[in-house]
C-alpha cells in the first residue's frame, strides 16, 4: 500500500470552512460530465459484464450517449418534469439514461431490478411516471400492470426486443444528440428515490438539480477521499440512492472512474476479493452485510491495490471493521446519511477510527442530536439525530416528501430537520448510533437500542448476522428479542442461546442482553437490503 495524502488533512478546519456554491443554474449532465468529457480520453468506467465482456468507456462516451437519449425523450414527448422510472441492471445504460433524464430536464426515478410487478404499479402510478426504462426481463413484470397505468405512456427495453417497447439501442443509433437545451434551475426537480420502507409504504424523496450533485462533492471529496487518478468500486445495486452516492455523484464530481461489474444473483465474497486482486481498484465502498461475509474469507490470500475503504447503508460492527483491518491493514471509515440526504457523518480519514461509532459532522453540514423541543442535547444523551436548516438550509438535503406534505411536515422540528434516527454523542464529539426512532425498545424502563445487541452478538463466532426487536412481555412490558442466522459449522441448541446471552451480558449492559433468541435461516428485508424489523415485530 503507498502512502497518500488524504483530501482532507485537518477536519476542524475543514468543517469550519468549507462551503458548498450553488449557481443559479445547474445540471450535472453538462456541467460535470460535459465538462470531464473536454479530454477525449478521460476514463469514466471500466466496466465488467456478465459474461466476462470488458469496456472502457470514456466521459465523451456517456456525454454523447446520454445527448442522444435526452434528444430521444423529447422527440418522444417527455417533457421537463415529466418522471421517467428506470429499473436497470449494473450496465452503462443506466448512466446514460439518468445523465439523459437531467439533461432533459425529466425526472429520473430509479428502482431497483428486484422490484415486483405490484412495486412497478405502486411506484409508477404514486409518480405518475410517463416513460419506463428497463430490460427484458422487467419489462415483463411491466406488461403484467401497466392496464392500471394511465400515464405510462413509453416503453424502452435495453439488450433487447420485446413488443409493445422501443428498443433503446435503435431509438439512440437513429438519434444524432442534438437535443433542444433545458436551461433548469438549481431549484428544479430531477430525481426522486423512494425511501427503504423499512416502517411503512415507501415515499417520494424529491431531489433538486443542483442539491444532490452539489452536496455529494462532500461525500466523494472528503469521505471517499476520490481523485481524478482513482478507480472506485462500490457494491450498491443500481436501484439504491446509494448508487447515485458512490456510483454516480460522488465519484463523477471528483473526476474519478467507476469500475463496474454487471454481477447477478447473490453477492459473492470470494469473487469480489478476486476483483479487488485483479484490476487496479484504488477505494472501495459496500455495505456492512458485504464486508460481513468478507471477512469469513482468507484475507491474507489476496493482493490488492486498495488504499480507502468506507462502508454505509447501516452501522457498522466493531468486530468486523477490526478482522478487516487484521487482513487488509486498512480501515474501514463508516458514514451515516439517508435517501433524503448527501453524507451527515463519517469517521473522515483525519479522525481517528472509533469502532462502532458514525463518526463527526459533515462539512457543510450542522448536525446534532436533539431533544423533543429541537434543543441540542448534552454529551452522552440519546436523541433525534437531526440536521440544522435554519437560516440556511444545506446543500444536499432533499426538497420534500414529494406529494406528501405531512410528513414532509412531520420530519421538521423547529430549526431542525430530524432524521428518525436516534443516537447520542460522547464527549469527543462522535457520534454513536441506537437505531431508528421506530425500533428503540423500552423493556423495565430502560432504553435499549437494537443495534448495539446486535453488535454484541454477531463478535460471536457462531452468529453471522442477527436483528433485534421488542416483545411483548406481561412482566415487563417489553424484553429484547433476537433473530439469529447462524455462521456456517454451528448448529441452533438451547446451549448456544444460552451462551450467546451470556456473551451479551459481558460486552453490552447485562439487562440488554436477549431474553428470547430464535435460530433462523433468513431475515426479511427491504429490497435495498435493510431488515424491515417492523416485520419482525409483527410475528
Amino acid at each position: 500500500m503507498r502512502a497518500v495524502e488524504h483530501n482532507m488533512t485537518d477536519y476542524e478546519a475543514t468543517h469550519r470552512d468549507f462551503k458548498l456554491d450553488v449557481p443559479p443554474q445547474f445540471n450535472f449532465g453538462r456541467d460535470v460530465v460535459g465538462r470531464w468529457a473536454r479530454d477525449p480520453a478521460k476514463l469514466a468506467m471500466h466496466w465488467l459484464g456478465a459474461d466476462g465482456t470488458e469496456r472502457r468507456l470514456t466521459f465523451r462516451d456517456f456525454d454523447e450517449r446520454s445527448d442522444r437519449f435526452a434528444q430521444v425523450l423529447q422527440r418522444r414527448g417527455v417533457k421537463p418534469g415529466d418522471r421517467v422510472l428506470v429499473q436497470l441492471p449494473r450496465v452503462p445504460a443506466w448512466w446514460e439514461v439518468l445523465i439523459g433524464c437531467l439533461k432533459a430536464g425529466a425526472v429520473a426515478v430509479p428502482g431497483t431490478v428486484l422490484l415486483t410487478p405490484k412495486d412497478i404499479l405502486y411506484r409508477s402510478g404514486l409518480s405518475e411516471g410517463v416513460a419506463y426504462v428497463t430490460d427484458s426481463e422487467n419489462a415483463a413484470k411491466v406488461d403484467e400492470v401497466k392496464g392500471g397505468l394511465s400515464h405510462l405512456r413509453e416503453l424502452f427495453v435495453v439488450g433487447g426486443e420485446r413488443a409493445g417497447w422501443r428498443s433503446y439501442e435503435e431509438e439512440l443509433e437513429a438519434a444524432d444528440g442534438r437535443y433542444q437545451v433545458v436551461e433548469t434551475a438549481s431549484s428544479d426537480p430531477a430525481l426522486i428515490y423512494f425511501t427503504s420502507g423499512t416502517v411503512g409504504n415507501p415515499k417520494m424523496v424529491l431531489h433538486t438539480h443542483a442539491s444532490y450533485p452539489i452536496g455529494h462533492v462532500t461525500t466523494g471529496k472528503f469521505w471517499l477521499d476520490l481523485r481524478p487518478s482513482d478507480l472506485h468500486l462500490n457494491l450498491s445495486e443500481t436501484g439504491w440512492a446509494k448508487a447515485a452516492w458512490s456510483s454516480l455523484f460522488a465519484p463523477w464530481s471528483q473526476g474519478a472512474a467507476l469500475f463496474i461489474q454487471d454481477a447477478r444473483g447473490k453477492f459473492n465474497a470470494g469473487e469480489t476479493l478476486q476483483l479487488l486482486e485483479s484490476y487496479p481498484i484504488t477505494t472501495f465502498c459496500a455495505p456492512p452485510t458485504a464486508y460481513r461475509m468478507l471477512v469469513l474469507e482468507d484475507l491474507g490470500r489476496y493482493r490488492m491495490a486498495l488504499r480507502h475503504c468506507v462502508g454505509a447503508g447501516e452501522p457498522l460492527n466493531p468486530e468486523v471493521i477490526a478482522t478487516w483491518e487484521r487482513g487488509t491493514g486498512l480501515t474501514i471509515r463508516d458514514g451515516y446519511g439517508q435517501t433524503e440526504t448527501s453524507l451527515l457523518c463519517a469517521s473522515f480519514p483525519p479522525l481517528e477510527v472509533k469502532p462502532g461509532s458514525m463518526g463527526k459532522p459533515a462539512p457543510a453540514h450542522d448536525v446534532a442530536v436533539i431533544d423533543e423541543d429541537g434543543k441540542p442535547l448534552p454529551y452522552d444523551s440519546e436523541g433525534d439525530i437531526a440536521v440544522r436548516v435554519k437560516p440556511e438550509r444545506p446543500v444536499g438535503l432533499f426538497k420534500e416528501y414529494w406529494r406528501n406534505p405531512e410528513a414532509t411536515a412531520k420530519c421538521m422540528r423547529g430549526d431542525w430537520y430530524v432524521t428518525g434516527d436516534r443516537a447520542y454523542v460522547d464527549g469527543d464529539g462522535y457520534f454513536w448510533f441506537v437505531g431508528r426512532a421506530d425500533d428503540v425498545i423500552i423493556s423495565a424502563g430502560y432504553r435499549i437500542g437494537p443495534f448495539e445487541v446486535e453488535s454484541a452478538l454477531v463478535e460471536h463466532a457462531a452468529v453471522a448476522e442477527a436483528a433485534v426487536v421488542g416483545k411483548g412481555d406481561p412482566t415487563r412490558g417489553t424484553i429484547v428479542k433476537a433473530y439469529v442466522i447462524l455462521a456456517p459449522g454451528h448448529d441452533a441448541s438451547d446451549a448456544l442461546a444460552v451462551e450467546l446471552q451470556e456473551h451479551c451480558k459481558k460486552v453490552t449492559a447485562p439487562y440488554k442482553y436477549p431474553r428470547e433468541i430464535e435460530f433462523v435461516t433468513e431475515l426479511p428485508k427491504t429490497i435495498s437490503g435493510k431488515i424491515r424489523r417492523v416485520e419482525l415485530r409483527a410475528r
